[in-house]
């Protein structure tokens, strides 16, 4: 019976095109290395999830597939959330443990090889080139997930972003957006508040001082300029190794919605920016979404709508998302339906909540012969139930597998040599140093400016008096003022492009970005 499973798993298994190797059937406890478990590059881009309980082997699942894609010149992002992926960056260190590993499941002979790995840090808050987003490009949407806004004062927000499109003011930071809402909310703003309709002035006030208290948390570290540019997550070395991009997140783990949001921000403008390239022989880059419950969590419909929808085009762009988390249950149905490959490590079934989980997890997957309830609570650190999709799109036979170890340091590479890199990478010099270009801030202010009435010498002002009794010129609106005023045309003339003209938005709201310098700032 276990010659006959062997042989039908080795044969579906068996592809013709490029894969990443996983590992080697199990049956009857004992790995099967002429049984190759294998995912096809050509049908990584129809994404994935790897799933199973903390301490289960999901990161070292990450690590192997991040480094034969890397081999195949396939650029991959990954969320560092522990600081674990970091040792992917040099050579692993030789054991008897992972040399009995390697040779159970069989394959190539294992030796250790460090990857190209470029590091990142969500507002600079670790050893990595600063990443951060301007708030136009972040989006209303996003944002109120990272504020916690209810739906009404998610849409009044937008009514916000929408204001400021408008009318040309740009916003780069969060003071920016402080300002136009302070301004909106002031005397002089009452006009345009009110023209905006569905925006009352205590939503706005809320709005307002959910943003002061999200800045006093450190938050204006993660906005503004220069930022993050995406295309420099799909670069690949000179030797044609797709470099992998690891995103240091344990400086911002007391703040999980915003990382993740973040993450989500990343993938919009991966959507916004890449091209329709259609079925491809290899993804254009592998990005790996870590603790993704989180994003979910508390979410609104409009923004789960938005990530299901991301989700289902992007693969037209050449990108695999792959989601990681304990268990199929933590990702939206919506969501869940799009992901075709599945790496499933052993689950805990010790509480009614856990087993209930657990049912729920067996019936995402095909029909098999194993009574999978009881395997995904009995498998080993390091293996997992597999099914993917074969190069015709069809689901493969479920294959208890045990996964390949890696060939990179499973273990946090040390903090010098990461610095080291870090302060070598002309990446990191690029992004080092916040800029703070006139935005909406500094146009507000200049408004502000205009009204405020010139200081007079004496005998202009006893001009003036001999005027009072003149007919009074026809009243000009407080907007139609400030723009007649020689401060405002000065500062409007550097924001000509932009003025009257409103951005363009997409998925979560988020905005294309402004190109500039290297074609893409």
């Amino acid at each position: 019976m276990a010659d006959d499973v062997v042989a039908t798993v080795a044969q579906a298994y068996g592809f013709t095109g490029p894969a990443v190797d996983l590992g080697a059937l199990v049956a009857d406890g004992t790995a099967h290395p002429e049984a190759q478990i294998r995912l096809p590059l050509a049908m990584m881009n129809r994404h994935g999830l790897v799933a199973g309980a903390t301490g289960t082997g999901k990161t070292k699942t990450l690590q192997v597939m991040a480094e034969q894609l890397s081999a195949a010149g396939v650029p991959v992002f990954l969320a560092d959330i522990k600081g674990d992926l970091s040792g992917m960056a040099t050579a692993g260190e030789p054991s008897d443990r992972v040399t009995a590993r390697a040779a159970s499941v069989g394959g190539d002979a294992w030796s250790p090889a460090g990857m190209p790995v470029e590091f990142y840090a969500l507002g600079g808050k670790g050893t990595g080139a600063v990443v951060r987003a301007k708030i136009t490009s972040f989006g209303p949407v996003l944002l109120s997930k990272v504020l916690g806004l209810n739906e009404v004062q998610s849409s009044s927000l937008g009514l916000v972003f929408h204001y400021a499109d408008s009318n040309g003011l740009e916003l780069d930071d969060l003071k920016d957006l402080r300002a136009v809402i302070t301004y909106l909310t002031s005397d002089e703003g009452s006009a345009d508040l009110e023209a905006l309709g569905g925006l009352s002035k205590a939503t706005a006030g809320v709005i307002l001082r959910e943003l002061i208290g999200f800045e006093d948390q450190g938050a204006e570290a993660f906005f503004g300029e220069p930022e993050l540019d995406t295309a420099d997550l799909l670069r690949t070395t000179p030797d044609g190794s797709g470099v992998v991009s690891v995103m240091e997140l344990p400086g911002v783990q007391e703040q999980p919605r915003l990382f993740s949001t973040f993450l989500m921000w990343l993938l919009a403008d991966l959507f916004h920016e890449l091209p329709e390239v259609g079925d491809v022989e290899k993804p254009k880059l592998v990005f790996f979404f870590d603790e993704a419950h989180l994003l979910f969590d508390d979410a609104a419909k409009e923004f789960l709508d938005s990530v299901a929808q991301t989700v289902r085009l992007i693969r037209s762009k050449g990108v695999g998302v792959f989601f990681v988390t304990q268990t199929p249950k933590d990702v939206p149905r919506d969501v869940l339906a799009q992901l075709g490959n599945r790496v499933q490590h052993a689950l805990r079934a010790y509480t009614p909540e856990d087993a209930k989980a657990l049912k729920a997890t067996v019936s995402t997957f095909p029909k098999s012969a194993y009574d999978l309830e009881e395997l995904l609570t009995t498998l080993g650190i390091g293996e997992a139930v597999v099914t993917v999709l074969s190069e015709s799109g069809a689901p493969t036979p479920v294959a208890w597998t045990r996964l390949r170890p890696p060939r990179s340091l499973m273990a946090q590479l040390d903090p010098a040599q990461q610095a080291s890199m870090v302060a070598s990478s002309p990446v990191a010099r690029r992004y080092a140093q916040p800029v703070d270009d006139a935005s909406a801030y500094e146009r507000l202010r200049a408004r502000e400016q205009a009204l405020q009435p010139p200081s007079q010498p004496p005998a202009k002002q006893a001009a003036e008096r001999r005027t009072e009794s003149a007919p009074p010129a026809p009243e000009r609106g407080t907007v139609a003022g400030i723009f007649a005023s020689p401060v405002f045309r000065s500062f409007a003339r550097s924001a000509a492009s932009a003025a009257g003209r409103e951005i363009t938005r997409s998925l979560f709201g988020t905005a294309p970005r402004r190109r500039r310098r290297r074609g893409i700032f």
